[in-house]
């Protein structure tokens, strides 16, 4: 009598192309630049020279620009405040500035490598005041000195990286199964990596840029009152913290008053340095 020999099932899971994709993550991670914030002192891997940053950022004002071309306000007293707080945040941040000012509704303004500036006009009755939008131009401009989009950048290829080979090791799996352990890798890279990782550079922004306005002889405290209105006027609609790319507004209240100290210390310096009326 014959025997039947069963054939075993080949296993569904397999590492090698894991472990290739996290070879390389590793070999990222040692080879990558590295540059330290000199105001906080954390040290970041980038994705990009600051050549490539300044070649994106060009490129990104000059679409800008052109999309916008008929709403750019080129005279009058919104241009006028926005300048000048711009010229002073330059000066306190030792940085080159150009600036373009949107007319819109949009509340919102946004700084690219380089020290390209867009502000939306939208903002400017949050802000109130010149102290309120150094709040908001020194937390832009803080994310571009500290080079938070480099850093985003070369964080999402490793990230990719590692989903990448979990997929591909994934690759004989039942396909209903295969997308529901994607599914959760993905949102646990989201929840878990991606979006703390983003409060986190928004935090540090924030931080920056609340010496750079005390820098520039604005009362730093005034950057609690602007995130007090955008509170007011914002949160309620907003989501949790949890699911979100930004900190809550409360969260920020928090962390301004608690850095508040070293904030006041270069205010006080500011107006020592400052020539007698």
């Amino acid at each position: 009598m014959p025997i039947k020999l069963e054939r075993k099932h080949a296993c569904p899971f397999t590492l090698v192309p894991l472990l290739i994709a996290l070879g390389f993550v590793l070999f990222k991670l040692y080879t990558a630049s590295k540059v330290t914030n000199p105001e906080t002192g954390r040290t970041a891997r980038v994705g990009l020279n600051p050549e490539q940053e300044q070649k994106l950022g060009l490129e990104a004002y000059a679409q800008v620009k052109k999309d916008e071309a008929a709403k750019i306000v080129l005279t009058g007293p919104e241009i006028d405040l926005v300048k000048r707080v711009t010229n002073k945040l330059a000066k306190a941040a030792a940085e080159k500035a150009i600036v373009s000012v949107i007319q819109s509704h949009e509340k919102n303004a946004f700084c690219l490598p380089g020290g390209k500036i867009v502000v939306y006009t939208g903002i400017i009755p949050v802000a109130r005041n010149e102290a309120g939008l150094a709040t908001v131009l020194g937390h832009e401009m803080a994310h571009a000195t500290s080079r938070h989009g480099a850093e985003r950048l070369f964080r999402s290829e490793i990230i990719k990286t590692i989903l990448g080979g979990a997929q591909q090791s994934l690759a004989q799996m039942d396909p209903n199964q295969r997308q529901t352990i994607m599914g959760a890798l993905g949102a646990g890279a989201k929840y878990g990596a991606t979006l703390p990782f983003s409060r986190e550079q928004e935090s540090e922004a924030d931080h920056i840029g609340l010496l750079y306005m005390a820098r520039a002889g604005y009362d730093p405290k005034e950057a609690i009152g602007f995130w007090q209105r955008m509170d007011e006027l914002l949160g309620k609609g907003s989501p949790s913290e949890f699911m979100s790319d930004h900190p809550s507004h409360g969260t920020r209240i928090s962390q301004l008053k608690a850095w508040m100290p070293e904030a006041e210390k270069e205010f006080t310096q500011y107006h020592s340095r400052a020539p007698a009326a």
